[in-house]
């Protein structure tokens, strides 16, 4: 797929893009339990588009700039009015 074409609530979604730009870890706590996850936001983009590609945990350290990364069975969200891509538990991030 292309970064153009993703829209708010797609599912199944696979894109590879490049890395541009990343974002330092930040920590979250978890709304349903008591533990704390460490987030950082890349901007990805495949010549038709950009996207920002959420990433968690051990996510952040494999991704950096220059980077191209495949996202296999992701999904889209929108947080704040921007959509956003994520790999989620299901998707796979694999960086080439």
């Amino acid at each position: 797929m292309k970064i153009e074409d993703l829209k708010n609530g797609m599912r199944r979604v696979d894109v590879t893009a490049k890395v541009v730009e990343k974002s330092s870890a930040r920590e979250v706590r978890s709304r349903y339990k008591d533990e704390t996850y460490h987030v950082a936001d890349a901007m990805i983009t495949d010549g038709t588009g950009t996207i920002k590609l959420t990433l968690w945990n051990e996510q952040i350290d494999q991704v950096n700039v220059g980077d191209t990364v495949k996202i296999e069975n992701g999904y889209i969200t929108s947080f704040r009015g921007e959509i956003q891509l994520n790999a989620g538990k299901y998707g796979k991030l694999n960086v080439e």
